[in-house]
Formats: C-alpha cells, structure tokens, sequence
C-alpha cells in the first residue's frame, strides 16, 4: 500500500456525519448471492450508492462493472484500493474469508455488512467486533429477516400472548445442492455443510422467537454416503434448551426437497410460517388460536436493499446495528456446540452472553421486490445458471 492509500484510509475515521448524503459501498465477492439479490438492491436504496465491486475473475469484473456503470473495479489483489474509495463493505465473500476481510475493511477505517454465517468460529467473531471497536467502525452481520413483516410479525405475536406461553419451536431448512458447490465442496472447518449455510436461519429464528439464548444443544448428523458429501455431513438435527423450560428443535439439510419452514407453539395455539426464510418468492402465515385459523401471504420484498438502507442509516446517524457482531457471534457459539455436540454424542452447555438488543417491529423496512438479474458465471446452489 502507497503513502497516498494509507492516508485516504485515515481519513476515513471518524468523517461520516449527517450532512452526508450517502454512504459509498463495495460489494467484495461476486458469487450467487451478490449478483442475483445484493447488487440490484442498491437501486432500492436512497442513502446507499454501489461504488465498486471486488472479485477474482476478471469477466466478472468487467461486465458485471460495465452493467452497474462502475468507475473502477477491482481484484482481491486490489482490496486495499477498493476500500480507499469507498465507506462500507458488504461482505458476500465464502465463509472462512469473512473475519479477515472484514478486518482489513475496519483497520482501513470502513464500515462492515457481513453475510451470515459471520464467521466459522466464535473466536473469529471475536477478532471481528474487537476490529470494529478499535477502529470506531459499524459492523452489522446480514440478517436480513430482522427487518422483513412476516417474521417480525411472529415475534410481535409471540410477545403478546395470544399465542399462550410459549413452549417449543420447530424448522426444517432443506435444498439439493450441487456436488460442486462451495456449499458442500468446503469443509466444515471452512464453514461449509448445511449448518452454517441454512442452520444459522433456524437458530436466529428460535433466538428471536423466544427472546432467549439458548443454554444447551444435543446434536446428530447423517449422511447417506453420496459422493457430494464427500467434505460435509447431509443433514443435521438439533435439540436446543432455552431458558424457562423451552425447546427449539430443527433439521437443515443439503440432500432434501426444497423446504423452509418453522412453527413455534405456545399453550393457546400456533403460528407457522411457510416458507419462512426465503427472499426470491412470498413468505406466508398459519395462525391457529383455539378454534380460529388465519392465514396471511406477505408480498415479496427487497429484504437486501431493506438492509442496506438500515445499515447506511446507523453509519450516517453513528448508531449501533441491532443485527451486531454478538448477534453473529451468539449464533456461531451454538454451531460450534452443535459440532462439537455431533462429534461427541453429548449434550454440550453454551456460554453466556452480554445482554444485546433483539429485533423489533421498530426494524421493518418494505421496499419494493425486483425481477432476478442477469447474471455472470454463477450458478444457484442447487447447479443451476442464475
């Protein structure tokens, strides 16, 4: 790095005010999800501009560049450069890359969205919030379902008892993915397997469903032998024990038909919500107190864009992101309990943590759904062209 990088990065710290405008992005990773649902949120923002993009095919690159009309673009090589031109990343990088990347952005005094899972173990969550609060950066994990109705309906309704005392709380998260995906061709010691990549969901859920961390979790894996699950197990199920007597129980699979659903029961009725953790297609409600069953369908939103916005709205107001780095790091502490819970054939104890603010109806931001993208050299979990 030149004596004129290092200077812009310095300059970083501390300049955002409220005069300011919009907060400038690099998107680093050009994979899946950043082509087909991060970049074109973007235009759904107006405190929000994409600057720059980060990847390490040089197609990529340039049309996605020439199609977002980008000044510059850069390789991984060129990260450094990248974040002197910019005031935020968003990370859509794979797993085992998030916590040095996002502490490099922090170091260079850039702001920090992560896509979940953080990271693949607690202690690099760790490293990543202490990055941040060295550097007097915003780090925000994408939770993006902490600002989307339907699911902050269901923690409304949970709160207000209509539901009766809340009991237990089941989910099945599934997809057939693809043997040469990063998904299953990553082992889990680099985040990959179906725990990190759809687990996180259900364990967020039953977190802000409940209001709770969980205290313990019992764990067991299968796997049918297929050639794809060479590096990672096919399927996990996962007991979680929560304060005042509660369960949270959920199977994520790699080797299933596409499900995505969950339902938390209480004394007085249900509340199901299938799917439940999509963003390309409408989420939908099953509300059965007593005798009375409703259901709602909720329109498809920009959930990315949403995030977005409320990100750049705390770097520009110099507040704190519900969806912090110790949310993420609460969720990594309970997948690594589910390992080490799998391998052992034990029910393992969870550490506590700080108190942190839960997401609220206070969060809910609607814009606009988009059409999907066209998109360059990448492909949908599942193999198929996006």
């Amino acid at each position: 790095m030149d004596s004129g990088d290092e200077k812009a990065m310095a300059e970083k710290k501390g300049r955002h005010s409220s005069s300011q405008e919009k907060i400038r992005y690099a998107v680093v990773g050009m994979g899946h999800i950043a082509q087909v649902a991060i970049l074109p949120a973007f235009k759904n923002t107006k405190n929000s501009e994409l600057v720059t993009i980060v990847s390490g095919e040089s197609e990529k690159r340039d049309k996605v560049g020439r199609k977002y009309r980008l000044e510059h673009v850069y390789s991984y090589d060129g990260y450094d450069r990248a974040l002197s031109e910019v005031d935020a990343v968003y990370l859509a990088l794979p797993n085992h890359l998030h916590r040095e990347y996002a502490v490099r952005a922090a170091q260079a005094g850039v702001h920090v969205l992560c896509e979940k899972p953080m990271a693949v173990t607690a202690k690099e969550c760790q490293e990543m919030i202490d990055a941040a609060e060295q550097n007097d950066v915003k780090l925000m994990v994408a939770y993006r379902l902490h600002f989307e109705a339907a699911n902050l309906e269901a923690i409304q309704l949970g709160e207000s008892g209509k539901l009766g005392e809340l009991r237990f709380f089941t989910s099945e998260f599934a997809q057939q993915v693809a043997g040469d995906n990063l998904r299953v061709s990553e082992d889990v010691g680099h985040g990959g397997g179906p725990v990190y990549d759809m687990g996180v969901y259900c364990i967020n859920a039953a977190r802000y469903l409940f209001g709770e961390e969980p205290t313990s979790v019992f764990a067991t894996t299968a796997n049918d032998g297929e050639k794809r699950f060479e590096r990672t197990e096919e399927m996990t199920s996962v007991v979680m024990r929560f304060p005042q007597e509660r369960i949270a129980t959920f199977t994520c699979s790699f080797g299933a038909a596409d499900i995505s659903r969950y339902t938390l029961a209480g004394t007085k009725g249900t509340l199901t919500l299938d799917p439940a953790y999509d963003y390309s297609i409408k989420l939908a409600r099953r509300l059965v107190i007593g005798e009375r069953t409703t259901t709602k369908q909720y329109a498809k939103r920009d959930q990315f864009a949403a995030e977005i916005l409320y990100f750049s709205n705390c770097i520009l107001n110099n507040e704190e992101p519900e969806p912090s780095g110790l949310e993420g790091l609460a969720d990594i502490r309970v997948v690594e309990g589910i390992y080490q819970s799998a391998k052992n054939s034990s029910v393992v104890a969870l550490p506590e943590l700080p108190a942190k603010k839960r997401p609220s109806m206070e969060q809910r931001i609607d814009r606009p759904g988009h059409e999907k993208p066209k998109t360059v050299r990448v492909k949908s979990p599942s193999g198929e062209a996006a």
